[in-house]
């Protein structure tokens, strides 16, 4: 299966000259690749509607060339970084020390930032960067330019203690009180409403505007053909059931446990190891499909939204982008979230589950039975709650607003058009 970087050609490439607007987006992306995947989302938005942006990413993850570049942008990658055994950030690759990697990505993004002049500059989750790289890059927009910086954060962040501790530090709420014009979270406050669950203070809150969820389907890549072509020859026309794991770092267990569960008569099975499970598992359990022909195991799929369309059933664990790919579709979906060090993924399957538009199994209790029990029972009919998928549209306006080329229109609840009154 292919797994190049690819860029279609329905939109013709930015007339060069200053133009139209600018947006950078950043992503520290030290583990997994969820903050790249959803700025590359947004970028994909922005180039290919009325907006017409060019994009420029600044991403830590050399995995970035795996995915689609959208139209009128590209992507500037930095050395990586990487967590050592007790926690903390060194070089990934580089013979640099702590500091001299941090001099370099800190000298990268301010020069880059400095010569492309965004309009706007979208900042995931880290107001400061990893280990405060945005910091002299955060003070020249300010000093030097109309830039207007907006942070995005998800729906969850983390139970509120660790919040606290890690987030709402001092030297984070400055930054945000001193650099960022507006906070953006994607998702919807009748979900989890970070003001109240937080207890944010008064200047941050008052930043606040809930986007809502972040819906891929028109951005979904149709002209990967290797992915639509693989999945076919999967199914062979059969119900389809397929487990994801995100990157994969610590999705073993539930992957295993799908490795060895019934699919029953007439099911086929498709499992996403994710690029960074550790090979030995990955091994372990192409062994296992291998055994098995109702099983095929692939590591990586440029295109996962293609899976979740689809599959008739999904087991995942609880990331924020495959979450939203699967309530956007409607998906009967079994969530087995990861609680260490986080308990983000849990927070949201919980939340989400208490709606009807999941189903939720906690990690301790994932095994072959309690999977096979869910995939082969009949589903429920039950209720589905309303919630928010409008976060692509709504980011438009306000990026457009932001940059006074139109009115910015926040959304802090639910609008008329969400999901709602449905029963699966």
């Amino acid at each position: 299966m292919s797994t190049t970087r690819r860029t279609d050609h329905r939109h013709p490439p930015a007339t060069p000259g200053r133009g139209g607007l600018r947006v950078a987006l950043y992503s520290h992306d030290t583990v997994g690749l969820g903050h790249l995947r959803r700025n590359l989302t947004i970028a994909d938005c922005l180039a290919s509607s009325g907006i017409g942006s060019s994009n420029l990413l600044i991403a830590g993850a050399h995995e970035a060339n795996f995915f689609r570049l959208p139209e009128r942008s590209d992507l500037m990658t930095l050395p990586r970084w990487r967590k050592n055994s007790l926690g903390e950030y060194d070089s990934g690759k580089l013979a640099l020390s702590q500091h001299e990697l941090g001099r370099l990505r800190a000298a990268s993004i301010r020069s880059a930032l400095e010569v492309f002049e965004p309009d706007v500059l979208i900042v995931d989750k880290v107001p400061r960067g990893t280990s405060g790289e945005l910091t002299a890059a955060l003070d020249m927009l300010k000093r030097r330019s109309r830039c207007k910086v907006v942070l995005g954060i998800r729906d969850v962040l983390d139970d509120p203690a660790m919040v606290s501790r890690d987030w709402l530090t001092a030297e984070n709420v400055r930054a945000i009180d001193r650099y960022f014009d507006s906070v953006w979270v994607y998702g919807d406050p009748n979900v989890y409403d970070v003001r109240h669950e937080y207890q944010l203070p008064r200047s941050l809150a008052e930043k606040i505007v809930y986007t809502g969820y972040i819906d891929r389907r028109r951005q979904v890549d149709q002209a990967d053909r290797a992915t639509a072509e693989w999945l076919d020859k999967a199914a062979d026309g059969k119900r389809l059931v397929a487990c994801m794991v995100g990157g994969g770092e610590d999705g073993g267990p539930l992957a295993r446990a799908f490795a060895e569960s019934d699919f029953g008569a007439d099911t086929a099975g498709v499992l996403v190891t994710g690029p960074f499970m550790s090979n030995e598992e990955k091994l372990a359990l192409m062994a296992i499909g291998e055994q098995r022909d109702d099983l095929h195991v692939v590591g990586f799929l440029a295109e996962a939204d293609l899976l979740v369309e689809r599959a008739d059933l999904v087991v995942a664990m609880g990331g924020y982008n495959t979450v939203c790919s699967l309530i956007a579709r409607k998906k009967r979906a079994l969530i087995a979230p990861r609680v260490v060090p986080r308990h983000e993924q849990l927070i949201r399957a919980e939340r989400l589950a208490g709606l009807g538009l999941v189903d939720y199994l906690h990690p301790r209790d994932v095994n072959p039975v309690s999977l096979s029990r869910w995939i082969n029972a009949p589903a429920a009919r039950r209720p589905v709650g309303e919630v928010n998928m409008d976060g692509l549209d709504n980011i438009g306006r306000l990026i457009t607003g932001l940059a006074g080329r139109g009115a910015p229109t926040p959304f802090n609840g639910v609008p008329p058009h969400s999901s709602q009154g449905q029963t699966t």
